[in-house]
């Protein structure tokens, strides 16, 4: 009984995740008016299977972001620095 009570939980939560992302990253599809209807196509089937697929890419991405801070860190920091004196 528990344990059908927390699959259906953990379902409810993966599904609800994987709306929440392919709402975010459709207004981003729809946004970008660069793209030809060859790109077009191919975007929609990244975008339907990346929001299916989210629990392996969102993880993915996020250690793409750290590796890429990791590298640029001084120039990151210079701008946030910069950005500080425009604030005040």
């Amino acid at each position: 009984m528990i344990h059908s009570i927390l699959t259906y939980i953990g379902i409810l939560v993966y599904l609800l995740m994987a709306i929440c992302f392919f709402r975010e990253w459709l207004d981003f599809y729809l946004a970008d008016k660069d793209m030809n209807s060859n790109e077009r196509f191919f975007s929609g089937i990244v975008l339907v299977l990346g929001s299916f697929l989210w629990i392996v890419f969102v993880p993915l991405a996020y250690l793409e972001l750290l590796k890429f801070h990791k590298k640029n860190k001084k120039i990151i920091e210079f701008m946030m620095d910069n950005n500080s004196i425009y604030e005040k």
